[in-house]
């Protein structure tokens, strides 16, 4: 077999076995067998440990939410488990003495480095697995060629591997998309479980499951620091990269998705453009906008703001939320959207922290409520806006159910106790329950909780930070509500 490039083989190998060190010492390095679990792992564990089902797992998400580390805990549970440390295979095919190798050619570098037989039994790891051109191809080939070898790649360039892997891998990838730290993972790995505790909710004259707080202004607290630096493990965990968040997520996350991985895969040329409107859309997060108004605003011509929008999104730095009616019916032009960070610590790294009495509060509960439901990338979430019927309002948030086209609920989200005793302001939110036959709906508060009628339609109150927890629980736990 014939390497191109310039490296010795048998330096390759030595990169493999520094890469590998389970094969000697039967353990994953210290640095993370120390690190916390993302709560994620236990459901993303079953897809690598999945045997019946001959398919590679692609591991995705926004740079730093701890898909590396994810890999190197599933390495350390299947070591656990018995399997032979020789049958576990890791490589970060960023690295460059990788670089005009394919896939299969360091496949059978590992099994010369290891004097394998068979790849029979084998879990072959690929990180960053989107500095190799043509990836998709290369481990569609692996896959038919070697059924009996798991292949599990992880990468950060979102936009390649959502497409390629959807495109090219039919049948033959599952992909699992790893989000940015949910409230409840924030909670979890600052050991700050105590706060909590598991009771009932009234909602739409039903007890249903739900985690309340023993200490709501603790928990307020906790969450105010979590809109402005929860999304990374590593800031998290941190006070000195928090007192620095531009250099470490700005430079680390923002520049490195804007100026290298969206124009290398789409060949963007005006990258300080692309940059401009990424900072105009994190400033105004969670506002609505339209292709006119944007256009007007930011000098960019329509058709390249679709693409930019298209691109951010599918690099997980935005998500896009649709308009419904009041009859959550889906409007036939789209002219007016909402745009909201996938993680609301990207703006205070763009521009500062806000305090729990800034205006733009309002947007960021808004921003970090959205962010919990980035796992459930199949819920048709929206949001409702109308002129008509009922005369003018407006609905937060809104989960269409797929096959009936119907709202299952309704959630207006508020920074204010204001409206626990001023319910009759809520008349939009009452008006599309009516319309849609919904008898009960959420309305986040700040302090206020409990059950309010208007007009035979249930407003159930929760603090933003409860139900901002529990929305983070039950994504995990794949409910809806």
């Amino acid at each position: 077999m014939i390497f191109k490039g310039l490296i010795p083989e048998h330096r390759i190998i030595e990169r493999l076995r520094y890469e590998n060190p389970w094969w000697v010492t039967k353990t994953i390095p210290e640095v993370f067998k120390i690190m916390s679990k993302r709560l994620y792992f236990d459901l993303f564990l079953p897809f690598v440990t999945e045997e019946v089902v001959k398919r590679a797992v692609v591991l995705m998400g926004p740079r730093r939410v701890g898909k590396t580390v994810m890999l190197f805990h599933c390495i350390d549970s299947l070591l656990e488990q018995g399997v032979d440390p020789q049958q576990l295979f890791f490589v970060g095919i960023d690295n460059p003495i990788y670089v005009n190798l394919g896939l299969e050619d360091i496949l059978l570098l590992y099994q010369k480095a290891m004097n394998l037989d068979t790849f029979k039994g084998c879990y072959v790891f690929f990180d960053e697995i989107q500095y190799l051109k043509d990836w998709e191809r290369h481990l569609k080939v692996l896959v038919d060629s070697y059924p009996e070898t798991k292949f599990i790649v992880s990468g950060s360039a979102a936009a390649a591997l959502k497409w390629y892997s959807t495109e090219s891998g039919a049948g033959r990838f599952t992909d699992f998309l790893l989000p940015p730290l949910t409230f409840q993972e924030y909670i979890h790995l600052k050991k700050l479980n105590h706060l909590m505790y598991d009771d009932v909710i009234e909602y739409a004259n039903k007890p249903i499951a739900y985690s309340l707080t023993h200490d709501l202004k603790e928990l307020n607290k906790e969450f105010l620091n979590y809109i402005n630096f929860g999304g990374y493990p590593e800031v998290v965990l941190s006070e000195r990269i928090q007192s620095d968040m531009g250099r470490f997520v700005k430079n680390d996350i923002v520049d490195k998705v804007l100026l290298r991985d969206l124009p290398s895969l789409y060949g963007i040329r005006d990258v300080q453009e692309l940059n401009r409107f990424f900072t105009y859309l994190a400033y105004n997060t969670g506002n609505e906008f339209s292709y006119e108004s944007m256009a007007q605003e930011s000098g960019i011509k329509k058709d390249t703001l679709k693409k930019y929008l298209e691109y951010l999104e599918a690099a997980f730095l935005i998500k896009v939320l649709n308009k419904v009616g009041i009859n959550a019916k889906r409007l036939k032009r789209v002219t007016k959207f909402k745009v909201y960070l996938t993680n609301s610590s990207l703006r205070t790294a763009l521009f500062s922290p806000v305090s729990d009495t800034d205006p733009e509060m309002g947007n960021m509960v808004e921003t970090a409520i959205l962010s919990q439901w980035m796992h459930c990338e199949q819920l048709d979430l929206t949001y409702a806006r109308w002129k008509e019927g009922r005369g003018e309002g407006e609905v937060d948030l809104v989960l269409v159910d797929d096959k009936s086209y119907k709202p299952v609920w309704g959630v207006e989200i508020k920074w204010s106790d204001r409206y626990f005793d001023k319910i009759k302001e809520l008349k939009s939110l009452k008006n599309f329950c009516q319309e849609n036959n919904l008898e009960a709906a959420v309305v986040t508060a700040i302090n206020k909780m409990g059950v309010q009628e208007l007009e035979s339609v249930k407003l159930t109150f929760i603090p933003a930070s409860v139900y901002t927890y529990n929305v983070g629980q039950n994504t995990l736990q794949q409910k809806t509500l």
